[in-house]
């Protein structure tokens, strides 16, 4: 168990369009999620009226392939994209 815990812990690097929003240095990526839901929350892109949905910006436009609106479940796998060991 603390084998598959270390590797989720381990520090990745982020894109240069994700590190516009969680910054260049490597994180682990419970880190970079944290920081991509205070930045949502920050410039209020959670949808209003479905709180599951976010909303697009100019910052999140290429990390998520240009969809002007995505799931909270889908985040992970457009941010996975955007890390590297």
């Amino acid at each position: 168990m603390a084998k598959a815990n270390a590797k989720f812990m381990a520090p990745l690097t982020p894109s240069a369009q994700l590190s516009t929003i969680v910054g260049s240095s490597a994180l682990p990526r419970t880190e970079v999620v944290k920081k991509m839901w205070d930045y949502i929350k920050k410039n209020g892109l959670q949808d209003k009226t479905n709180k599951r949905m976010i909303n697009s910006d100019a910052k999140l436009a290429p990390i998520f392939e240009g969809k002007k609106q995505i799931s909270m479940f889908d985040m992970s796998k457009y941010i996975s994209k955007h890390l590297s060991k």
